[in-house]
C-alpha cells in the first residue's frame, strides 16, 4: 500500500513538473494610426482634409469680417434710418448669418464624412494586407497596439505593414 501511494506522489509529481508549453504563439501587434497618418495614400487624405479645413477656416474668417462690417454700417446708419428699416436690415443680416452657419455646418459634416469613409476603405484595405501578411508568416494572432499596455519592441510589426501597404495601396478612394 505504502508503495502505490509512494508510486502515485511521484507520477503526480512528474505531472506538475511537465506542464510547461512547448508550443510557440505567434502573436504580434500594429500601430494602425501610425500606418494610417504615415503610408503614401494616407497622407494624400490627410493633406486633402487639411486643405478642405483650411479653406473652410478662411471663409469663416472672411465671412465673420464682413458680418461685422456689415453690423458696424448697421450701427452708424442707426440715427439715420428709419426703426423699420433698420429693424428689416437686422433681420435680414441676421438671415445672412443663419445662413451661413447652415452653409459652414454643411460644409464641415461633409468634411466628417469623407474623412470616415476614408477611414473605413483603409481599413478594409489594411485589414486585407494584414491577413496576407499573417498566413504568409505563419502568424496566430496580430493586435491593434491601442490593446496594449506593454510589448516587446519585436513584436511590433508595424514598420513593415507599412512597407506593405506602401507597395500595394496607393490611392484610398472612399465609396
Amino acid at each position: 500500500m505504502l508503495k502505490k501511494i509512494k508510486f502515485f506522489l511521484i507520477i503526480i509529481f512528474i505531472c506538475f513538473l511537465n506542464t510547461y508549453s512547448f508550443s510557440e504563439n505567434n502573436i504580434l501587434f500594429i500601430d494602425i494610426d501610425y500606418v494610417y497618418f504615415n503610408s503614401d495614400a494616407g497622407k494624400i487624405v490627410n493633406k486633402k482634409v487639411e486643405s478642405e479645413t483650411k479653406k473652410i477656416n478662411e471663409e469663416l474668417s472672411n465671412y465673420k469680417k464682413k458680418i461685422q462690417e456689415d453690423k458696424n454700417k448697421l450701427v452708424s446708419q442707426k440715427n439715420i434710418l428709419s426703426q423699420e428699416e433698420l429693424q428689416k436690415k437686422s433681420i435680414d443680416l441676421d438671415k445672412q448669418i443663419k445662413e451661413f452657419n447652415k452653409i459652414i455646418s454643411n460644409k464641415n459634416n461633409q468634411l466628417l464624412k469623407y474623412k470616415n469613409r476614408t477611414k473605413i476603405e483603409f481599413t478594409k484595405k489594411l485589414s486585407k494586407i494584414v491577413q496576407e501578411y499573417a498566413s504568409n508568416n505563419s502568424i496566430d494572432m496580430i493586435i491593434t497596439k491601442d490593446n496594449i499596455l506593454i510589448g516587446k519592441k519585436e513584436l511590433d510589426v508595424t514598420e513593415d505593414l507599412l512597407n506593405l501597404f506602401n507597395k500595394n495601396i496607393k490611392t484610398i478612394e472612399p465609396n
